[in-house]
């Protein structure tokens, strides 16, 4: 079943924890303006359901509805989350097969290092432990096909909010007016 429109874009941004999903996705939104839908894993998951992260969850439908029903709205949209190529790769491969516009893939590839230091400046420090974190760490869990580009750690959060805005031809488009 086709979604969206041949104008809409569809943004999968994938990474481990502390790697800047949430971020970019903000600063997608803040520079692009109304138009950009964002689909959080973390919130549909942990908040809406508060389910833990596992094979075949209900959050994983969730996530597929909430972005077919922006994009067939008319909304250029940004799914992020961890989104383990395991437990999601299934679903974000039939969504991008059934999208009708352009489709774009990006992996936040940040080391465990950094990812500690980043995970003890979040609010949610606290709660998850190093252990915990290091548990849930995998090096480039990039999905088949080879239909994401790898993003290092390297560049600045601007830096990757203009070079996807570019890549996907969102620079290019207007926002929404209401």
């Amino acid at each position: 079943m086709t979604v969206g429109t041949p104008d809409t874009r569809l943004v999968v941004l994938r990474g481990n924890s502390a790697s800047g999903k949430s971020s970019v996705a903000a600063g997608l939104r803040e520079r692009f303006g109304r138009g950009l839908a964002l689909v959080g894993q973390d919130h549909l998951r942990r908040v809406v359901l508060r389910e833990h992260d596992r094979p075949d969850g209900a959050n994983i439908g969730l996530i597929d509805t909430v972005a077919r029903y922006a994009l067939d709205a008319g909304y250029h949209v940004v799914v992020e989350g961890i989104l383990y190529a395991d437990h999601y790769g299934a679903m974000l491969a039939r969504l991008r097969s059934d999208h009708r516009g352009p489709t774009h893939g990006y992996y936040l590839d940040v080391p465990i290092e950094e990812t500690l230091a980043r995970h003890a400046t979040k609010p949610i420090a606290d709660e998850v432990s190093e252990t915990e974190l290091r548990s849930w760490y995998r090096p480039l869990d990039l999905l088949p096909g080879g239909v994401e580009t790898v993003v290092g750690a390297a560049g600045s959060l601007d830096d990757t909010v203009a070079r996807i805005l570019r890549d996907t031809g969102l620079a290019g488009l207007p926002a929404r007016e209401h």
